[in-house]
């Protein structure tokens, strides 16, 4: 029996975390259009920050790449 409340409680922990972090997410995501709302409003082009955005995320994982790859060799 103790075994059984002790995962209820567990599942309870996971799904608090879950929903706390969903909170924090959704806040971020309201931050975030907020400074593009911003930017928008002193005449910056917002779809083109989206682009550098996307750009500059894809460039950090190209340049994470190499290293994986020589990791992967080092591992045979």
């Amino acid at each position: 029996m103790a075994k059984s409340g002790f995962a209820k409680d567990q599942l309870k922990s996971f799904i608090n975390r879950i929903e706390r972090l969903e909170e924090e997410r959704a806040a971020l995501s309201a931050d975030i259009r907020e400074v593009y709302s911003e930017a928008k409003g002193t005449g910056f082009d917002t779809k083109i920050m989206r682009q550098v955005i996307r750009m500059r995320k894809l460039d950090k994982a190209a340049e994470t790449m190499p290293d994986l790859h020589w990791t992967a060799m080092d591992g045979r």
